[in-house]
């Protein structure tokens, strides 16, 4: 493939397409395992700079931050000079902030290296999809989201302390590939197409404040209470904001969120089915630990192993996932996964109060295997039916779905335990049941796609 020219509308060779998906593996590699790995550093972080668990939690949510703002602000402006442009700087403003981020001798310092690492996470992220659209044949499109969807599960239980050492290596190895190996798109010819400042802001502070509004209220133990009414607050108050910034996109002819995309039912759908099983899976994730460790007693070396049969599934279930997209419709694959998804979580719910090793480890992987069954169908059904001059604000959209699924389950989470408690198994199985019910209300929206036809777009 000629590097200086734009790559074909149907993919690349597949020598090429396996040196693209290199580098997209490679860059969301070190994304999302930089995001969680932290979260496992952050007791000694707190004691080596001095500094409370409260300021240190904003290690990681400077760069949780930094990367929901601007993934939509970045999608866009891949559309407008090239998603292989954006993907490039991305990578590299978070191998050079990375340095920063380990010469970092305080904690403000910290926090900002990991902001930085944030945007730079953002601009890989937010093309990703993009980039494998057109990296791959429309034919095989669903093998390529299945290999992203592979990745992300093994990243979501894997931790390897040694790999923040190694971002500044690795992204530069990234870098060079990826200036060889990324496909081209062609600029966005769509008139009135353009980036304005104040756009730009009120998508930050929509995000922002609902964000730090979730985490506000999310599970902290007794903290929590205190912080719930700053809490509602910050989040009525992105609510108020995304109200004023919606209604101001509706009227833009090239709007930076994409509610063209949204007008679209199947994409919409798809949207909704995103948003509900990522609101379930963190409902399930942040009440498990609480069922497992102090409503059953166990170890946190049991209760990680248990735990770990969820991700497991998805990792099984994902590429035989990818290969029966297009065999059957992807409505039908997302509503079945969905349903096994709610079982899963049924079962967990009504386990017995001193359940056995097997009677926990069987629901962790129905749950995960319903999860991995519904992912990839639901992501190449997001990217599949934009216009192919959208796929990047498509690609934007599906970390917002899931970003947006994760908060909306910390504040329900939140709630759930505001009026049920929790340490005694009656929360945490309500959350569950919760967690249920948000897995059937995304089968829905999955399934009635089939009404609508799957339609993929060029």
């Amino acid at each position: 493939m000629g590097q200086g020219a734009p790559t074909a509308s149907d993919g690349l060779p597949p020598r090429d397409r396996a040196r693209a998906m290199l580098v997209i593996i490679l860059g969301l590699t070190v994304a999302v395992l930089d995001g969680s790995i932290v979260n496992l550093a952050l007791p000694g972080i707190a004691r080596e700079l001095n500094a409370g668990a409260a300021q240190a939690i904003w290690v990681v949510n400077a760069y949780q931050i930094a990367t929901l703002v601007m993934l939509l602000p970045l999608a866009s402006l891949g559309e407008r000079i090239g998603y292989r442009r954006v993907y490039l700087l991305g990578m590299a403003l978070f191998a050079v902030s990375s340095l920063g981020a380990m010469l970092a001798t305080s904690l403000p310092a910290l926090v900002v290296a990991r902001a930085v690492q944030g945007l730079g996470a953002a601009g890989i992220m937010s093309v990703n999809a993009a980039l494998v659209r057109l990296t791959y044949p429309r034919a095989h499109l669903g093998r390529g989201m299945a290999i992203n969807s592979l990745v992300v599960a093994i990243l979501s239980f894997a931790s390897w302390p040694w790999l923040f050492a190694l971002n500044l290596p690795l992204g530069l190895f990234t870098l060079w590939l990826g200036r060889r190996a990324l496909p081209f798109n062609p600029p966005s010819t769509h008139t009135g197409a353009r980036l304005t400042v104040l756009d730009v802001t009120l998508n930050i502070l929509m995000f922002a404040l609902i964000f730090i509004g979730g985490e506000q209220l999310g599970v902290r133990g007794e903290a929590s209470r205190a912080a719930a009414p700053l809490g509602w607050a910050l989040l009525l108050a992105g609510v108020a904001v995304g109200w004023v910034y919606l209604r101001r996109q509706r009227r833009v002819a090239v709007p930076l969120f994409p509610v063209d995309l949204l007008r679209i039912p199947v994409f919409a759908l798809s949207m909704g089915a995103s948003v509900g099983a990522f609101c379930a899976q963190m409902l399930a994730f942040l009440s498990l630990p609480f069922l497992l460790l102090e409503a059953q007693g166990r170890s946190h070396f049991e209760a990680g192993l248990l735990i770990t049969a969820w991700p497991l599934a998805i990792v099984v279930v994902a590429p035989f996932a990818g290969r029966l997209i297009g065999r059957f419709a992807d409505g039908l694959l997302g509503g079945v996964g969905m349903a096994v998804f709610a079982c899963g979580l049924v079962a967990l719910a009504v386990l017995p109060p001193q359940p056995g090793v097997l009677d926990v480890a069987w629901r962790m992987l129905l749950c995960g295997a319903g999860f991995g069954l519904f992912q990839s169908p639901n992501n190449h059904t997001i990217v599949a039916s934009a216009p192919l001059h959208c796929s990047g604000a498509a690609s934007g959209m599906l970390g917002t779905a899931r970003l947006t699924g994760q908060t909306l389950g910390a504040v329900l989470l939140a709630g759930i335990f505001a009026v049920w408690g929790q340490h005694d198994g009656q929360g945490e199985s309500v959350a569950l049941m919760a967690a249920a019910g948000c897995a059937a209300l995304a089968g829905v929206c999955s399934v009635m796609r089939l009404r609508h036809g799957a339609t993929v777009h060029a």
